[in-house]
C-alpha cells in the first residue's frame, strides 16, 4: 500500500514509517520542518523520503497514487493552542478538511486521523466511550472534535476515515517530547532528582505508549474496510487510566532517590476515565504493549544511556511551545506560521 504520512519528523510521525515500511509498504511522509532540531538519539533504522511542506500547501498531485494517509500534522498540545488559537484553527480544523477533500477527490481510499481523548474534556460519567459526549476544553481539543464532525459526512464507497482518539502519549521517540506528563515528570526525576507537583494530582488521564499508537495506526491501516469505516476509536488500555498523582509515583519508584511532593487541589480541571473496549474487541490484532511502568523504566534505561543532562532536558526542540516561540522570536516563521523566504 502507498501511504502518505504527515508530520513524519513529529513525536509519532518519526516511528511510525520504520514500522510500515518494514511491512512492505511505500511511505511518503509530509512535514513542514518545525521541530527538526529536536533530535535525542538514533533509534530508528529505516526513515521514509519526506516533502518539506506545510499540509496547507499539499496540492493533488502530491497525492498521486496514494491509497491511504495518515495525518498527525498538526499544531499539537494545549499550551500551544493557547498561544496561536487562530492559526490553530486554520491548520489543525481548515488545513485537515482541507486534506481529506483533496485526498477524497485524488481517489485516496482510507484517511487514518489523529483526534484525541482529550476531547473528553471534563467528564462526569463513569468510563468514557466513543459514544459519548465531548466537552473539549481548548482550541486543540476544539479543533479535533470539528474535525470528526466534518470529515465523517464525506465517508463513502471510496472513501474510509478513521478517527484515532489517543490517550496521553508517553516513551522514548528520536523526536523526542517533554511536555507530555509521563515524559516530562521522568525528565524532571533524572535532571533534578525531584518531582514537586503543583497539584495534589487527583485528576484522571488515560496514557498510551507511542509505540502503541503506531501498532493501533498499523491494524487501521490493514484491517478489512468494514471494520474500521467511518469509525472512532479510543485509543489505549483501560488499564492504563491512571491519577495524574500515580504516574508521579511510578516515576519516583523507578527513579530511585527522586524527591516527591504535592501540592493543594487545584490547577488543571481537565479529567477524564475512558473505555478502550472497542478498539480492544473490534481491531484486529491490536493490544496495548506497555504501561506507564515499563515506559518510566524504558526512559531511565534511555536517559542512562545517552548521559542526559539538565540541558538537552530543557531544550526549546523537546517542547512545542518553547520551539515555536523561538521561530516566531526570530522571525523565521510568519504570524500565519508559515516559514519567511530568506
Amino acid at each position: 500500500m502507498k501511504i502518505l504520512v504527515t508530520g513524519t519528523e513529529g513525536y509519532l510521525g518519526s516511528l511510525l514509517p520504520p514500522l510500515l515500511l518494514e511491512k512492505g509498504h511505500e511511505v511518503i511522509g509530509v512535514d513542514t520542518g518545525f521541530y527538526k532540531s529536536g533530535w535525542l538519539y538514533n533509534g530508528t533504522t529505516l526513515t521514509a523520503k519526506t516533502l518539506n511542506k506545510d499540509i496547507r500547501n499539499i496540492t493533488k498531485e502530491d497525492l498521486q497514487g496514494v491509497e491511504a494517509i495518515v495525518h498527525m500534522a498538526e499544531l499539537s498540545n494545549d499550551p500551544t493552542g493557547q498561544l496561536a488559537p487562530n492559526i490553530t484553527y486554520e491548520i489543525n480544523h481548515k488545513g485537515s478538511i482541507r486534506l481529506a477533500e483533496l485526498a477524497k477527490s485524488a481517489g485516496v481510499r482510507r484517511f487514518v486521523y489523529m483526534s484525541s481523548c482529550s476531547v473528553y474534556g471534563v467528564a462526569t460519567e463513569g468510563d468514557v466511550t466513543e459514544e459519548s459526549p465531548v466537552n473539549p476544553q481548548t482550541a486543540y481539543a476544539e479543533c479535533k472534535t470539528l474535525v470528526e464532525r466534518d470529515v465523517q459526512p464525506m465517508a463513502d464507497d471510496n472513501f474510509s476515515p478513521s478517527f484515532m482518539r489517543n490517550a496521553t502519549a508517553f516513551g522514548a521517540s528520536p523526536r523526542m517530547r517533554f511536555d507530555i506528563v509521563l515524559n516530562n515528570l521522568a525528565g524532571l526525576a533524572w535532571t533534578t532528582k525531584e518531582i514537586k507537583m503543583i497539584s495534589d494530582g487527583t485528576p484522571w488521564r488515560p496514557l498510551v505508549h507511542a509505540l502503541d499508537i503506531c501498532k493501533a495506526i498499523v491494524c487501521t491501516l490493514e484491517a478489512p474496510r468494514d471494520i474500521i469505516h467511518n469509525q472512532i476509536f479510543n485509543v489505549g488500555d483501560t488499564s492504563n487510566n491512571y491519577r495524574v498523582k500515580e504516574v508521579a509515583e511510578i516515576i519516583a519508584s523507578i527513579f530511585k532517590g527522586c524527591e516527591l511532593s504535592f501540592g493543594d487541589s487545584g490547577g488543571d480541571n481537565r479529567s477524564y476515565r475512558v473505555s478502550f473496549e472497542k478498539i480492544n474487541t473490534k481491531l484486529p490484532g491490536f493490544k496495548c504493549d506497555w504501561n506507564a511502568q515499563l515506559g518510566a523504566q524504558q526512559l531511565y534505561d534511555l536517559f542512562e544511556q545517552i548521559d542526559m543532562t539538565e540541558d538537552m532536558f530543557q531544550f526549546r526542540g523537546f517542547t512545542r511551545l518553547k520551539q515555536l516561540e523561538y521561530l516566531i522570536r526570530t522571525q523565521q516563521i510568519d504570524g500565519n506560521f508559515f516559514w519567511n523566504k530568506k
